[in-house]
């Protein structure tokens, strides 16, 4: 390859390179855990790399939009489109996935099991005497899911 050609391609790898740095941004997130609902495993301060997209599995941790009073929503659902200013502003839980659509769950009070209806999610936090989860809230919209948790960095290490 003669030095001419190879100039060329410089400039297009770093054009690659900064678009593949803008699917990321939109595709991993940085969230801070506030909050003892998933102790031991999250504390209060720790910081979460959660990657946006993909359908959560049982057992699975995952970063939730929080419902206001009443159980709605101020807005529409956080896209996987969307970039780090639509994530900003809005009030996250993370907790378990428990059960996903099609899953049996007995839901204390309720009597008989139930299937976890299509679109839906059973979220549970971990330390259950402080958890504010799928117990209280109800099924969870997986549109309301901002992504799974990947990796975190506790404030003790």
């Amino acid at each position: 390859m003669t030095a001419a050609p190879a100039r060329r391609f410089l400039p297009v790898c770093g054009a690659l390179a900064a678009a593949g740095l803008a699917v990321a941004a939109r595709s991993v997130v940085v969230v801070t855990v506030r909050g003892e609902s998933m102790a031991p495993a999250f504390r209060d301060g720790d910081r979460v790399l959660v990657r946006r997209g993909r359908r959560p599995s049982v057992g699975e941790v995952v970063v939730a939009e929080r419902p206001a009073a009443g159980g709605t929503w101020p807005g529409p659902p956080v896209r996987a489109s969307d970039g780090a200013a639509a994530v900003q502003g809005r009030v996250w839980l993370i907790k378990r996935v428990a059960a996903v659509p099609g899953d049996r769950i007995r839901f204390r009070g309720t009597g008989g099991a139930e299937r976890v209806p299509p679109g839906r999610l059973v979220l549970l936090g971990d330390n259950r005497a402080v958890s504010h989860d799928s117990r209280h809230l109800g099924y969870f919209p997986a549109d309301r899911v901002l992504g799974r948790v990947l990796r975190w960095r506790s404030l003790a290490s």
